[in-house]
């Protein structure tokens, strides 16, 4: 293998293993993603994909995963009440803790306590998985763009797309070839859905005057990995973690500290959600 492919590799190995020991040290404090991309010199920005494609779960699952195992072990060696173990995994109400704990366990805490043995939660993780995920990497030029901006869930985007379709169409803008993309600057699995921030675009090539809601914006030159995900757009956070989690830094790729950006080459509107092609391009420093 490429030695600083390998290297990469390792760096990013390194770093999530200060990621998970971290976490396994303090599961009793808050763990926000913020404090968590500093321990590993990770990007805030790209943190959460990259961990949920190399540990193969995102944050809030791993440490609610782990908070239970531990409690798990408590039952099974201790006679700490469940209320009081239920506290102490971070759960306000037994309930909650009793229904979490018996989608995990299946079964009661109680029942555990009498019968079911607890996995060991300090296994090993294996973050390298065989990658069968056609990438290119690819210098996006700078272009201007016209665009609308969204703040709320991702699948209520489609009034700022209207907006800016019925203001283009009229200008000759939506042509064959046109170029029309998305400016995702959130995680929708880390930002509540009412903050996820993303612009509605259209590249032009001509002088444009826009007036609110409409603006325009120059996206800068950069290399991006781009790979091509096929099907609906709630899937499409499984290729970014793919992406940003395993074929990168497996690769020998570090991840820049810009916007992701999405080329979409069919329309919703007119096609079932199994057909829609688009291309995801995440920047590379």
């Amino acid at each position: 293998m490429n030695t600083s492919k390998e290297s990469t590799k390792q760096e990013y190995a390194r770093r999530m293993d200060r990621v998970v020991d971290h976490i396994r040290e303090h599961l009793d404090q808050e763990l926000p993603l913020e404090r968590l991309a500093g321990v590993a010199c990770f990007s805030p920005y790209h943190f959460h994909r990259i961990f949920r494609g190399m540990v193969g779960e995102s944050v809030k699952s791993y440490v609610r995963r782990l908070r239970l195992e531990r409690a798990a072990g408590k039952l099974k060696q201790t006679a700490t009440p469940v209320t009081t173990i239920a506290f102490e995994a971070g759960f306000a109400a037994h309930e909650s803790f009793t229904r979490a704990f018996q989608t995990m366990f299946g079964c009661s805490p109680l029942a555990y306590r009498k019968a079911c043995q607890v996995e060991n939660s300090h296994r090993q993780i294996h973050y390298w998985k065989e990658m069968k995920m056609k990438v290119d990497i690819v210098t996006l030029e700078e272009m201007k763009v016209v665009f609308v901006r969204h703040t709320g869930p991702y699948t209520a985007c489609g009034a700022a797309w209207e907006t800016l379709c019925s203001w283009a169409g009229p200008k000759g803008l939506l042509q064959p070839g046109a170029r029309i993309l998305g400016l995702s600057y959130d995680d929708p699995e880390v930002t509540p859905p009412e903050k996820l921030r993303y612009e509605a675009c259209i590249q032009i090539d001509q002088p444009l005057e826009v007036e609110p809601p409409l603006g325009i914006k120059e996206i800068k030159e950069g290399r991006y990995a781009m790979t091509t995900h096929f099907g609906p757009y709630e899937e499409l956070s499984a290729s970014y973690a793919r992406l940003c989690g395993q074929w990168i830094p497996q690769n020998g790729h570090q991840i820049d500290n810009r916007a992701c950006l999405e080329i979409y080459h069919n329309n919703p509107e007119d096609t079932e959600p199994e057909e829609l092609i688009t291309d995801i391009y995440v920047p590379l420093a």
